[in-house]
């Protein structure tokens, strides 16, 4: 009886049969990021920019007018 021909495995059958099983097995979901609970008084970094008279308006007192400046904005949010 006649044996069908086989095609003969090449290096690149091989590699990529191994890539299969492999990522088969080593594949995990995604998992989402486990979100900080938000910490009350803490403040965010952030930038933007402010007209000069109005940063040195806030800035003439010294230091803190970071503060300051933050204490308008919250006055003015009516918080």
């Amino acid at each position: 009886m006649a044996q069908t021909p086989r095609r003969p495995r090449t290096q690149q059958d091989a590699r990529s049969e191994a890539e299969a099983a492999f990522k088969q097995t080593t594949t995990r979901p995604v998992e989402e990021p486990v979100a900080k609970p938000a910490v009350p008084g803490v403040r965010e970094l952030v930038s933007l920019r402010i007209d000069q008279d109005v940063l040195e308006h806030f800035q003439q007192d010294g230091p803190g007018w970071q503060d300051r400046i933050n204490d308008a904005l919250r006055k003015v949010a009516g918080k």
